[in-house]
């Protein structure tokens, strides 16, 4: 687990995504993939830091929910959209149906609507 450090956020020149070691643009469709370290059946359904090695970090959410039948990541998909202030139609699970480590499309026509504030940990 690495060191939680002070994180400043500024948007990627040309983007409504914020300069952040978790989000990436992908430049082939606009859209946005977002690296999280989820921790299931957690009390409450929060962001609770960074989680990772330099370079290879993710957003780490504590999910009150349980890892069983697809719910934590659905979960993962309405909390987000909720946050986010985006339809939950344009936030998808990309990769990690089964681990900890998921990856998350959020639409590029979602992006300018995006609340990043709501997902961003403070620090």
């Amino acid at each position: 687990m690495g060191c939680i450090r002070k994180l400043t956020f500024r948007p990627m020149a040309g983007s409504a995504i914020p300069n952040a070691v978790f989000l990436q643009h992908e430049s082939k469709t606009g859209d946005c993939l977002m690296e999280i370290h989820v921790m299931p059946n957690a009390p409450q359904t929060m962001i609770d830091g960074l989680y990772g090695e330099a370079g290879k970090q993710a957003l780490r959410m504590r999910l009150n929910a349980p890892p069983v039948h697809g719910k934590a990541n659905e979960a993962l998909v309405k909390w987000l959209a909720k946050a986010l202030g985006i339809a939950q139609r344009c936030v998808t699970l990309e990769r990690g149906q089964t681990s900890r480590r998921k990856q998350v499309r959020i639409e590029a026509s979602a992006l300018g609507k995006a609340r990043w504030d709501q997902v961003l940990p403070s620090g």
